[in-house]
């Protein structure tokens, strides 16, 4: 007998069903409890508290919450997961998110920006695609997206008007691109208010990635789509990497058919274990199980933000 809200028909027809199984299997308490509240009614605040074990004293976040960096340290790239989490559960607010944000301007660059890697990390485990410099840039991949979900949330720190200017700049530089630049703009472009300045920014975006080829648009035909510098083999991305919900100003860029096609890819994508792959390079086994859930959680909310089925 199933119980504590667990599912009673575990049919290999139902993508939820089989990805359920995969995070009671797999899963961190976190991505337990972060499916359980989005796909089965379980408490935001159980989220909550498992969020919470991965606070720091300074406010930031750390302890590997984003895989790829691991060891103990607050890290900017942590704390804006932990922001994500709890935006997706309405908790992005209060005293919680004023020490974030206090954290956030202590690791700031000169520009009010913040690095992609803060020099703490060193001593510690990271991914060979995350570097641990000494005097680390400004990186909008670290900054837009949490811009984003602080205006979107309608937080108002001081922080935020330096980090604002900076990823304005930074999204009106862009010309030769990569995915993971863009879909960071977008998460900004989503949240910021002035929207007539961010709806012509991201028209400006979506004609940069189709005529760079940025967006796998048939996704049945990835042999012939380039693979941006540096990534790994087969890190494509596709209409739903960009447009995560229909709301999103990226999802201007794409036909009912393209989004569709991309759609089906996504859901043909679970494996047979119930849980959806990373794409990106794995570097270590640990961080490649801890990240597949939350691979899982998030192609499940594309998914059905989108009105996929997924059962």
């Amino acid at each position: 007998m199933a119980g504590n809200g667990a599912t009673t028909d575990p049919s290999p027809a139902s993508a939820l069903a089989r990805a359920e199984r995969f995070i009671w299997l797999t899963a961190r308490v976190l991505e337990q409890r972060r499916f359980a509240h989005h796909f089965l009614g379980g408490s935001p605040d159980a989220v909550e508290s498992a969020l919470a074990a991965y606070l720091n004293e300074d406010g930031g976040y750390g302890h590997a919450l984003e895989p790829d960096l691991r060891g103990p340290v607050s890290q900017p790239l942590h704390t804006g997961h932990a922001l994500r989490v709890l935006d997706s559960i309405g908790r992005c607010g209060g005293m919680r998110v004023e020490r974030m944000c206090r954290y956030l301007t202590d690791v700031s660059t000169k520009e009010g920006a913040l690095p992609a890697v803060h020099p703490s990390q060193r001593g510690y485990p990271a991914a060979p695609f995350l570097p641990v410099v000494d005097d680390p840039p400004s990186e909008l991949l670290a900054t837009g997206p949490v811009v984003g979900l602080l205006h979107h949330n309608e937080v108002w720190h001081a922080w935020l008007f330096r980090a604002t200017d900076f990823c304005w700049s930074a999204v009106d530089a862009i010309e030769k691109s990569h995915p993971y630049e863009i879909e960071a703009a977008v998460a900004f472009l989503d949240g910021v208010p002035d929207r007539p300045r961010a709806e012509a920014a991201a028209d400006r975006l979506g004609r940069i990635a189709r005529e760079q080829r940025l967006v796998a648009l048939e996704p049945g035909r990835l042999g012939d789509q380039p693979v941006a510098p540096g990534y790994a083999p087969g890190e494509h991305h596709f209409a739903h990497d960009y447009a995560r919900t229909p709301d999103s100003l990226a999802r201007l860029w794409f036909t009912d058919e393209e989004m569709a096609r991309s759609l089906e890819h996504l859901a043909g994508e679970q494996q047979q274990d119930g849980g959806w792959p990373i794409t990106w390079r794995e570097w270590a086994p640990g961080t490649a199980l801890e990240a597949r859930p939350i691979v899982t959680i998030e192609a499940l909310r594309t998914l059905r933000a989108h009105g996929h089925p997924i059962g």
